[in-house]
């Protein structure tokens, strides 16, 4: 009797001797692959050790997790946004140097000297702006207004898109499922239907509550109204990166008024039943600036949907912006691809080692690079007054305990840490020396200035430096400021959850 089962224990015996040597020979050749990989890319030290580790550990997975999430550089013959921003950079330039009719007026503010800035650290940080961006230049004429939270941003917006007259473009990382998301879509839809061409880009990651539940699809017949969701996992075009999202929120009208900032379209944005609004700055900005805006908003769109450059680099959507104000404004785009890897950390790096008297940073998502924290860290230590705004309890409680392993590296240097009190904190902004502000979309976070689509507006305007000063100065005043003494007598399990949440943190 038993032998039936010994010949079957045999059999699988014999199966798993054939197939082990070839699972191991598949394992060793993927993990050799990621390692190549590694060390054929420019990434911190640890950053590789850790990928290397995790594919050698996790047979076949690990090479899989690294396909996903670890590859921030793929090869330019399968990353089509890395070759589509070129492609329309190229076609703006050759209707500039054509003397096109679509491109005068842009040619023609690109062409100009860049104007220089009154205060000597404003014009040090614009030097290594310069280099950094050459192709976003430092622009005159502009008027930045700050917006705070959805009751002051929203009705403005709203109203914009309803004195549409040609087109309008929008992009948000969420668009969501509630009353906010179905107001916005709702009112495009009509200037849609009155013959505004319409065109709204979201992030697919960021608003997938609105896409499962086929928000979108209400919309997708409605003439003049296209909607495109971002996304760059997609087997069918061996796109495989579900760690890259587009972060950037951008509403941009008749090319002539732009707003950009923090805010999605969400409720949580305006005060209800739920409680106080969430804080947040928005930005609405006139002047040449919008057309960078403009044209930031346009490489998205081409890159998604391969709509011919000479559709879209025309004067309906560049068109002839009229001065706004004294602001000087910089366009700061950042991303993962190579001419866009790290930019924004770059300026921000920049404007904190240039400043002689000020840096605040108010910012969500506190889990910054090292050379930041290192930046802070040596401002403080030359008497640079460093304060740092972050909310006391964070919509993501890991990235808000990683924030917090980082917080005695600032506060021994002499830095300064503010947590505010409830309700959350979502406004990203730096003021350097009460004369320049950046202000955008990015978070001060790893994730924001190495894998996200981001924009940043570098802006040189004492009215605007001043607004925020105030805005920040109502953030301090319900925020309690950490003691270097007291914070390290916090329990030890208390330590051991932040830094092991500080692991979490994208590995680059």
């Amino acid at each position: 009797m038993p032998q039936p089962a010994l010949n079957l224990g045999l059999f699988a015996v014999a199966g798993l001797g054939v197939w082990l040597p070839l699972g191991l020979a598949v394992h060793v050749l993927l993990a050799l692959a990621v390692a190549v990989h590694c060390l054929c890319r420019r990434r911190e030290a640890t950053s590789s050790l850790l990928w290397i580790t995790v594919a050698w550990s996790l047979p076949v997975f690990g090479a899989l997790l690294y396909v996903c999430i670890g590859i921030n550089q793929m090869p330019a013959k399968v990353w089509r946004k890395q070759r589509a921003d070129p492609v329309l950079g190229e076609s703006r330039r050759g209707l500039a140097a054509a003397d096109s009719p679509a491109l005068v007026y842009w040619k023609a503010v690109h062409g100009r000297p860049a104007p220089e800035p009154d205060n000597p650290t404003a014009r040090d940080i614009e030097s290594a702006l310069s280099g950094l961006v050459p192709d976003y230049p430092l622009l005159g004429g502009n008027n930045v207004q700050l917006l705070i939270t959805g009751e002051e941003a929203y009705p403005p917006m709203l109203a914009a898109i309803a004195a549409a007259r040609r087109h309008i473009h929008l992009q948000s990382f969420i668009i969501a499922r509630d009353a906010v998301g179905r107001q916005f879509l709702d009112a495009l839809a009509e200037r849609a239907r009155a013959g505004v061409q319409v065109r709204v880009l979201y992030d697919r990651f960021g608003s997938t509550h609105a896409v499962l539940t086929g928000l979108f699809r209400r919309y997708r017949r409605i003439p003049n109204l296209r909607l495109v969701g971002w996304t760059q996992a997609n087997p069918v075009k061996r796109q495989f990166q579900i760690n890259l999202r587009n972060h950037r929120k951008v509403l941009i009208v008749d090319g002539a008024l732009a707003f950009t900032g923090g805010l999605n379209l969400t409720r949580v944005n305006l005060a209800g039943p739920e409680g106080a609004a969430v804080r947040d700055y928005h930005f609405r900005v006139r002047g040449p600036a919008v057309q960078e805006l403009q044209y930031t908003f346009l490489r998205d769109w081409h890159y998604m949907t391969n709509e011919p450059a000479e559709a879209l680099l025309n004067t309906d959507h560049l068109p002839d912006v009229a001065t706004a104000g004294p602001a000087l404004v910089r366009v700061i785009n950042g991303g993962p691809t190579t001419a866009e890897s790290d930019v924004i950390g770059e300026a921000i790096f920049a404007a904190i080692v240039s400043a002689r008297q000020q840096v605040i940073a108010v910012t969500p998502y506190f889990v910054p690079t090292r050379d930041l924290i290192q930046a802070l860290r040596s401002a403080a230590r030359r008497g640079v007054t460093v304060k740092l705004v972050v909310p006391r309890y964070n919509n993501h409680v890991y990235a808000g305990l990683a924030g917090r392993a980082l917080y005695e590296d600032l506060l021994e240097a002499g830095a300064r840490v503010f947590e505010r009190e409830r309700p959350f904190l979502h406004a990203k902004v730096l003021l350097i020396d009460n004369v320049l502000a950046i202000v955008g979309t990015a978070n001060l976070d790893a994730r924001s200035l190495r894998l996200n689509y981001e924009t940043n507006l570098a802006v040189h305007d004492q009215r605007l430096v001043y607004g925020l000063h105030n805005a920040v100065a109502e953030e301090l005043s319900h925020s309690a400021e950490i003691n270097l003494r007291a914070w390290r007598r916090r329990p030890l399990r208390q330590k051991l959850l932040e830094n092991f949440c500080g692991l979490l943190t994208p590995a680059l």
